[in-house]
C-alpha cells in the first residue's frame, strides 16, 4: 500500500455463538513519502491601473479571425494551459464592463476590486485570499502574448514551472534603449541548452548604466538585458513579502522589489519564452498585437499581401 498501517477493533457484534470482530485499517504518511507536486489552477490578472483600466476592454481580432477583448484572449491562452479559475483585479465600478469582456469565461472569473490604488504590488497583494495557499499563474492586463510555434507562452512557462517546481518569470531579451519600461533581472543560466536562468538580481526600470552594472547575463548579446514578459508562476509566499513590504510604507509598493527578496529566500527562475510580449499600452502597441495576433492565424497571407500592397503605394 505504500503507507504504514495500524490495525484497531472498533467494535462487537453477536451472532448466536459467533463473535464477529470488525477493523479498519488507519494509513499513516510513510517517511518516503513525497511533496505534492507542483499544479497550476489559478490565475491572478491585474487590470485596476488607473491610467490603464481602458486597454483589456479593447477589442481585437484572434488568430481564428473572431473578435475578442484583449481580457478574453489573455483569459482564453490561460484556459488552454490548464487555469481553472481567474481572478481579476480591477477599480471599483469596474467590474460589469469586465464581465461582459470576459466571453464564455465569464463563470470562471472572480472580480477583485482595489478600491485604494497603492501600486502594482498591492494590486497582486489584492489577490491574496482568492489564491489561497496556491501557486498561481500571474498576468497583467495591458499584455498580449503570441507564441513563435504551437505552444502557447503561457503552457511554456506553466511547464516549465511545473518540471522545475520551482517559482518561475517569463522574460525576453530586451534593448537597453526599453530598460525604463520593464522589470529587468540578473542571474546565471542553468539551463544548459535551455534558455533558463537562477535569478539573483531583480529592479524595476532600471537605467542602462545600472543595468550595466547589475544586471548582465552571460551569453547575451551586448546592449540587451533579460526583462520582464508580463507572465509569471509564483508561490503564495509573494503575498507575505509583499505585506511585509507594506507595512509602514508611505509610497505605492512595487511587485519588483518583491521579487527581490523572493530571489533571496529560494530558487527562483527566469525563463526565455519562445514568443513575443506586447504592450497594448504603448504607442502603437495594439496596433502591433493586432498584427501579431493576425499573421499568427488563419489570414496570414490576405493580410500579409494587403501590407504589401500598402507599402507599394507609399
Amino acid at each position: 500500500m505504500g503507507c504504514a498501517a495500524e490495525w484497531r477493533a472498533f467494535g462487537l457484534s453477536r451472532l448466536g455463538p459467533v463473535i464477529v470482530l470488525a477493523w479498519i485499517a488507519v494509513e499513516q504518511p510513510s517517511a518516503s513519502a513525497k511533496p505534492r507536486p507542483m499544479k497550476v489552477r489559478k490565475a491572478l490578472i491585474t487590470a485596476a491601473n488607473p491610467r490603464q483600466r481602458e486597454l483589456p476592454l479593447q477589442m481585437l481580432i484572434d488568430p481564428h479571425g473572431d473578435s475578442k477583448s484583449a481580457l478574453q484572449i489573455i483569459l482564453e491562452e490561460a484556459a488552454a494551459a490548464g487555469v481553472e479559475e481567474f481572478g481579476v483585479v480591477v477599480c471599483p465600478g469596474d467590474e460589469s464592463a469586465y464581465a461582459a469582456a470576459s466571453g464564455t469565461l465569464r463563470d470562471r472569473v472572480r472580480f477583485l476590486e482595489q478600491g485604494n490604488p497603492r501600486g502594482y504590488g498591492h494590486a497582486v497583494l489584492c489577490g491574496r485570499d482568492f489564491i489561497g495557499g496556491e501557486t498561481f499563474l500571474h498576468l497583467v492586463g495591458d499584455h498580449l502574448h503570441v507564441a513563435q510555434g504551437s505552444v502557447s507562452c503561457a503552457q511554456q512557462l506553466i511547464g516549465m514551472a511545473e518540471s522545475e517546481d520551482a517559482p518561475v518569470s517569463a522574460v525576453q531579451p530586451t534593448h537597453e534603449s526599453l530598460l525604463t519600461s520593464y522589470g529587468c533581472v540578473g542571474g546565471r543560466l542553468v539551463g544548459g541548452d535551455r534558455p533558463l536562468y537562477q535569478i539573483e538580481t531583480v529592479i524595476e526600470k532600471p537605467t542602462p548604466t545600472v543595468a550595466e552594472q547589475q544586471l548582465l547575463v552571460p551569453g547575451l548579446r551586448a546592449g540587451y538585458y533579460l526583462c520582464f514578459f508580463g507572465m509569471h508562476v509564483l508561490p503564495p509566499e509573494i503575498f507575505e513579502v509583499l505585506e511585509e513590504q507594506g507595512k509602514g510604507a508611505t509610497r505605492s509598493l512595487g511587485l519588483s522589489p518583491a521579487l527581490h527578496a523572493l530571489a533571496a529566500r529560494r530558487r527562483y527562475l527566469a525563463f526565455s519564452i519562445a514568443g513575443r510580449r506586447y504592450d497594448i499600452g504603448a504607442t502603437y502597441g495594439l496596433l502591433f498585437a493586432q498584427l501579431a495576433l493576425t499573421l499568427a492565424g488563419r489570414d496570414r497571407d490576405r493580410i500579409l499581401t494587403q501590407l504589401v500592397e500598402l507599402l507599394a503605394s507609399r
